[in-house]
């Protein structure tokens, strides 16, 4: 098992650990109860990833002497409200959970998103656990502290910044996820490789069967690679001030896909692909991305199985959604894009419309809409 330590600047106290392992479920009660001693704590998850893991996970909480409170929710991206919110309130409250008592969050990218939105206000603030069981909640959601849900308007328009008290990765978990899942973590693996490690890029691209696979090695070292990336950005800027912006590469463009699909048609890994395609191009045309470059994040994103292409009926209307977008700031749009090489981006507020319009029509493919 892999260890990395996140150490946020000193006047915010917050340090936690990130571990990486395999058939780590059974024993997580102990090594919680390390971190988060209380004599109760809540288990949040969904209905499909309960079916799995609810079972070993609870066991092992009681095992380490907690009194668990569980609350499972319909699973699903169009289920992170704060409507589903309240329900956890009711359930964690009826609980009579104290402010000592964890909240954890087993499952993917939306339960860890909830689960943390809830422990980030429960009695104003208890302490989080993260237990991701997918790639990427692994390497992306799972680490940072940004919690919340989406509104009607756009995706994670309410939210706040809890860091977690611990996160513990299982790859061991990622062996009942669908394809789909596997391939919607590469893409922010990808992402990370752009904005800051060739290395990592070169790294998925020779290993690529094996993580499609599941290999156990290839897997936990894929998970540990992007958590020391996506560490060394947070530690260096947990509010999101500066370069932690970095992160967001694609996701300006795959928020507003997101938004306008109904979150029931594009998942989350799908439309990250899409943005980062859409952003590759448009550093390129504008001059400051090697073609050849955009062209190898394409094809890597499609031997991946990641769209590279959608059908989009209102070009206008995916420009019109990134206009909700939370990086805008005194009315200028944000994007970030790479620049010069693979693993090297920056924040771009300077790029006319017309240019971010061609490069949603050149992700556009022509034909019946999904977005």
């Amino acid at each position: 098992m892999s260890e990395i330590y996140i150490q946020l600047p000193p006047s915010t106290a917050i340090a936690y650990p990130v571990h990486v392992g395999s058939h780590l479920l059974p024993q997580l009660g102990q090594r919680i109860k390390q971190c988060a001693p209380s004599p109760s704590c809540a288990l949040i998850t969904d209905d499909h990833v309960a079916k799995y893991y609810l079972p070993t996970m609870k066991a092992s909480l009681e095992s380490a002497g907690y009194r668990v409170c569980t609350f499972v929710f319909p699973a699903g991206e169009t289920n992170k409200t704060l409507h589903t919110v309240a329900a956890a309130y009711d359930a964690l409250l009826s609980a009579r959970l104290e402010r000592s008592s964890p909240v954890i969050a087993l499952g993917g990218g939306v339960t860890g998103d909830l689960a943390g939105f809830v422990g980030s206000t429960l009695l104003r603030g208890v302490p989080f656990i993260q237990v991701p069981t997918t790639l990427l909640a692994a390497v992306d959601a799972s680490v940072g502290g940004k919690v919340g849900v989406d509104h009607a308007m756009g995706k994670n328009l309410i939210g706040a910044f809890h860091q977690p008290a611990a996160v513990f990765t299982d790859v061991a978990t990622f062996k009942t996820l669908p394809p789909l899942e596997i391939q919607c973590g590469l893409a922010e693996c990808v992402k990370h490789a752009i904005i800051k490690d060739a290395r990592l890029f070169e790294f998925i691209d020779h290993n690529l069967s094996a993580v499609l696979a599941c290999d156990a090695a290839a897997l936990a070292e894929l998970v540990a690679w992007n958590v020391q990336i996506k560490a060394a950005v947070v530690m260096a800027d947990p509010f999101e001030r500066g370069d932690r912006a970095l992160l967001n590469l694609g996701h300006t463009f795959g928020h507003a896909l997101e938004t306008l699909s109904g979150f029931a048609n594009l998942a989350h890994g799908q439309a990250v692909a899409l943005g980062v395609v859409a952003a590759c191009r448009l550093a390129a045309d504008r001059g400051e991305f090697p073609d050849a470059s955009a062209l190898a994040v394409e094809s890597l994103l499609t031997r991946i199985g990641l769209p590279v292409r959608i059908p989009i009926a209102d070009p206008a209307a995916v420009f019109k959604a990134m206009g909700s977008d939370k990086k805008i700031i005194a009315g200028h749009l944000r994007l970030i894009l790479p620049s010069e090489h693979i693993g090297q981006a920056r924040i771009a507020a300077d790029i006319p419309e017309s240019q971010i319009m061609q490069a949603i029509g050149y992700i556009q493919q022509h034909g019946a809409s999904t977005a």
